[in-house]
């Protein structure tokens, strides 16, 4: 029976809409509108399918789920596609075969009920199966040639912003990390300039306090992050220090009056005084996780990692089956659990 209590239409808007804050800004405009419009045409043509076909026979939430993998492959894929060089013309037939592919073998691998971490990969390899042999059909045809096959086959989207996505979870990590320590340290009186340097501490930072002017380094940090992100640290800080912060990251001038050898001298007595590695072992973030998992049901896990990255989704997923994702870095996965068991 078809899940008819499934709200695609809005499901797929909602998908589109999220699509907006992701499309790469050196896009064209009339690139961004072709990714996000491919992504929502094909939810929802996905979604229709899964709501109303009664030859199918999945529930609200495997169709959710199902659309959902549909929307963030189609995202990739038109953004592999777009800087692949394929002719204007070509990408929809490329893009067709694809989403093709995916609602397929999801359907087929929700239907043997697999486990949710072997059917992202399942998925993921046929995808690219899909991806390469639509180019290789181009080839074939004279419409590309193979050096811009070879180009095209190597776009991978997905993967690059994996990497982005770990880069930053890294960062703020070690910013929580700078900004912790520099509650802590102790005054001790402010670094001084040394012999010969020809960098100057400035005239507003002579005789402020060790401890100011570490919070105004954080400052500094903090104002090349993501606004959301500098506030869940700050969650963490004192009132007191937390509006210290605030009003220095308000200074437009802030780095030249903390001056580079100051910041420099500030962010190496705050690493001197980080904690020592907190890394856990996989044993130790399956557990993590297994743990954030259990207070929430299937479907309000699916709702909650909606955003997320399939390696994010590959590790939870895992985690639940008491696996550990091996293909993410021990310590990115490490940052995550403690980041899903902290929200809690």
């Amino acid at each position: 029976m078809a899940a008819k209590d499934f709200e695609y239409e809005s499901f797929a808007q909602n998908l589109a809409a999220q699509a907006h804050d992701l499309v790469p800004q050196e896009f064209t405009d009339e690139q961004k509108q072709y990714v996000i419009s491919t992504l929502g045409n094909f939810s929802l043509m996905a979604g229709k399918a899964l709501a109303e076909d009664p030859n199918l026979n999945f529930n609200a939430e495997q169709s959710t789920y199902i659309t959902q993998i549909i929307a963030e492959w189609s995202f990739h894929k038109a953004v592999d596609v777009i800087r692949s060089g394929i002719p204007r013309q070509y990408w929809d037939s490329v893009m067709q075969k694809i989403a093709y592919t995916i609602f397929e073998v999801s359907k087929q691998a929700f239907a043997q009920n697999l486990p949710n971490d072997q059917i992202l990969e399942l998925i993921e390899h046929h995808v690219k199966k899909s991806y390469v042999d639509a180019l290789n059909e181009l080839k074939e045809k004279e419409i590309i040639d193979e050096n811009l096959m070879e180009f095209a086959a190597s776009q991978s989207n997905m993967e690059a912003m994996a990497q982005q996505l770990q880069q930053q979870q890294m960062e703020e990590a070690q910013a929580a990390q700078a900004a912790q320590a520099a509650q802590e340290t102790p005054v001790s009186g402010l670094p001084q300039v040394a012999p010969g340097s020809n960098i100057q501490q400035h005239q507003s930072f002579d005789k402020i306090d060790s401890k100011t002017l570490k919070l105004a380094t954080v400052a500094m940090l903090f104002n090349r992050m993501n606004r959301d992100k500098v506030q869940a640290i700050l969650n963490v800080f004192g009132e007191e220090e937390a509006e210290t912060v605030i009003k220095f990251m308000q200074i437009p001038d802030l780095t030249e009056r903390v001056g580079k050898y100051n910041a420099l001298k500030c962010l190496h007595e705050i690493k001197m005084n980080l904690p020592k590695s907190s890394d856990m072992t996989p044993v130790k973030v399956v557990k993590r996780i297994k743990y954030y998992t259990s207070q929430y049901t299937p479907k309000q896990i699916d709702t909650m990692l909606i955003k997320e990255r399939v390696g994010v989704k590959r590790l939870v997923f895992s985690a639940m089956e008491d696996k550990f994702y091996d293909k993410m870095p021990q310590k990115v996965a490490s940052v995550i659990a403690t980041h899903l068991l902290n929200s809690v």
